[in-house]
């Protein structure tokens, strides 16, 4: 096991417009749908720099099935309205260990590995959101993905 750096980190209340994917690749699916929606707005260029967004399963993948659901929330200003099948959602915030990696296909491990450090920490398991920060959502080169992983805690 790689020894990882977390950092404890407190996520604001947010007001996200939210994309939704479900099958064998919903990323891809919500990602396209976020990337589309931002373009009209004229906020593409931000995406990622200036317009921070997150990302979760939803459902989370499941024996006997290749079909799972992705969400992913872009914080965009406030007159900006969904779309289409986007929604608005409105998100407490919360405390969250973040660890930091490169390369999509480290995600597996490292989401280990950041659970596995929150087991033998201080911090205890947290009920909020737990969620994937692409750094360079606009990146087609997984294995340049940049990611801050946000695992939900409390003191």
């Amino acid at each position: 096991m790689n020894k990882i750096d977390v950092q404890i980190k407190t996520l604001p209340p947010l007001r996200v417009i939210s994309a939704y994917g479900f099958g064998p690749e919903p990323e891809g699916l919500a990602g396209a749908k976020m990337e589309t929606f931002l373009s009209k707005q004229g906020l593409l260029a931000e995406y990622g720099r200036k317009i921070e967004h997150y990302g979760f399963n939803n459902p989370s993948p499941s024996s006997g099935s290749p079909n799972y659901g992705y969400e992913i929330w872009a914080a965009v200003p406030p007159e900006i309205q969904p779309a289409d099948d986007l929604r608005e959602v409105l998100f407490e915030g919360g405390l969250y260990a973040v660890t930091r990696f490169e390369n999509l296909e480290n995600i597996g491990r490292v989401w280990e590995e950041l659970v596995k450090w929150r087991e033998n920490s201080p911090y205890q398991h947290a009920n909020h959101q737990w969620l994937e920060h692409l750094l360079n959502p606009l990146e087609r080169d997984p294995s340049k993905f940049v990611f801050e992983l946000y695992l939900p805690v409390k003191e």
